[in-house]
């Protein structure tokens, strides 16, 4: 017979939270990532009526919004792999840790879906744009980083959020 020693640093539910975590970043930030690969395939699309040959320049917007959903994957593996379940009955994964997981998700997941939101209306009224005045391209883009470099904030913050172990749990 095992006998569980779970307790109220080392909850059942713990890992709950710490799934809940690596969900909300790989969620939010497909979300966003979709969101503006749909919003700048619009644009794309209008661009391709009026010029043909400047498709492939205006497809960077939507190559930005899939990098925006390869971090909300980085943040779900990472925090996914720290999850430990319990060892003989004996709890390994604090609520600390859980909580910490969490909010890394929730962060890195809400970063990405702003920037993914970001890039898409930028990149369908910026290629837009560019159809009519191929000048506006380097604004387009740089404004563009400044959308991406949210996404990748929320991912920075999330990593160190995510490598907080929170001590062990109590035998």
């Amino acid at each position: 017979m095992v006998v569980e020693n779970f307790g109220e640093a080392c909850p059942a539910s713990a890992p709950f939270f710490g799934f809940m975590g690596a969900a909300a970043a790989l969620i939010f930030a497909n979300l966003g990532a979709a969101y503006g690969t749909a919003k700048s395939g619009v644009g794309i699309c209008s661009m391709g009526v009026m010029h043909p040959g400047l498709i492939m320049k205006s497809i960077i917007p939507v190559v930005m919004a899939g990098v925006i959903g390869i971090y909300g994957f980085i943040i779900a593996v990472v925090v996914g792999t720290k999850i430990k379940e319990p060892n003989g009955g004996n709890p390994q994964y604090t609520l600390f840790a859980a909580f910490g997981h969490l909010g890394s998700g929730l962060t890195g997941g809400l970063s990405g879906l702003a920037a993914g939101m970001a890039i898409g209306i930028v990149g369908d009224a910026g290629v837009r744009a560019t159809a009519q005045q191929p000048k506006l391209f380097v604004g387009m883009i740089l404004i563009l980083i400044f959308a991406e470099a949210l996404g990748l904030y929320g991912l920075i913050v999330a990593l160190i959020m995510s490598s907080s172990t929170g001590g062990t749990c109590p035998v």
